[in-house]
């Protein structure tokens, strides 16, 4: 089975050896059951760091921590619907890039091919001011969509390499059993792909998070933008950043976690 990861960077070296970095935190791997593993000690020391900072440097670094929670939940529900609508977006497109109706296929390899040129960030003060001019949106959805078509591109390459990763046997297996193609992907291939694409897509969840701190430009009042409120009033800039570094550092590594342990139990039921 061909393997599935975050198509950002996947060069290959001289022998031909796959090289996957990711965009998101280091997912820790099977092995790392030391208590002194790498990633522990980068979790468990950022929350004691801030911890320390909180408790026994109060001033200003609780009044800091007091400031930031409603800029933590918006920091999240951006996220986690921008990864929903992503989804949608990129198995759409996923779909799209593998189709054998070429203006599909060509629309779909130009959206992904435009957006993957484009930085983020020009992206989002792009889609802001572009819909501006069509309707008015709450600044909170403009960030969401921005997220979502530039996501949408990615996921798009995910979900594709997922589905060409399941052997052509078994729709062509399927065809002749007197299925259709659309019948056959979707209840043979997607559900096979699903499972191939779940460790990549939680990758991509993390690269995300960290890059909705760019929505803060748009009045967003996201965990960024709290950090920046807080320390133009008090011109504490180190403190005010360093809490909010802190904080995202905590938040990526949870997660990273989380998308370990899923591999652990999506590769135990595998066996």
């Amino acid at each position: 089975m061909a393997e599935v990861g975050s198509p950002r960077r996947v060069p290959r070296d001289p022998r031909g050896t796959r090289i996957e970095v990711s965009d998101g935190a280091l997912i820790p791997g099977r092995g790392e059951k030391s208590a002194f593993s790498a990633w522990r000690i980068s979790f468990f020391g950022a929350i004691a760091l801030l911890a320390y900072l909180v408790f026994l440097r109060p001033d200003p670094y609780r009044a800091i921590m007091l400031f930031l929670p409603d800029g933590i939940l918006i920091t999240l529900e951006v996220t986690v619907m921008s990864i929903a609508c992503s989804l949608v977006v990129g198995l759409i497109t996923g779909i799209g890039r593998i189709s054998r109706i070429t203006i599909i296929n060509r629309i779909a390899t130009v959206y992904v091919e435009i957006i993957r040129g484009i930085p983020l960030l020009v992206q989002i003060f792009y889609i802001y001011y572009a819909l501006g001019k069509i309707i008015q949106v709450p600044d909170i959805f403009a960030a969401v969509i921005a997220m979502t078509v530039c996501y949408g591109a990615y996921l798009g390459e995910i979900f594709r390499a997922g589905i060409q990763s399941i052997h052509k046997g078994q729709m062509e297996a399927a065809i002749a059993l007197g299925l259709t193609r659309a019948q056959a992907l979707r209840r043979i291939i997607l559900p096979q792909t699903i499972r191939v694409v779940l460790p990549p897509l939680g990758n991509e969840f993390i690269a995300l998070l960290k890059d909705s701190s760019l929505v803060s430009i748009l009045a967003v009042s996201d965990l960024l933008r709290r950090g920046r409120e807080y320390a133009s009033k008090t011109f504490n800039y180190f403190e005010a950043f360093t809490v909010v570094a802190l904080v995202y550092l905590v938040m990526t590594l949870f997660f990273s976690r989380l998308v370990a342990l899923m591999e652990e139990r999506m590769s135990r039921r595998e066996r």
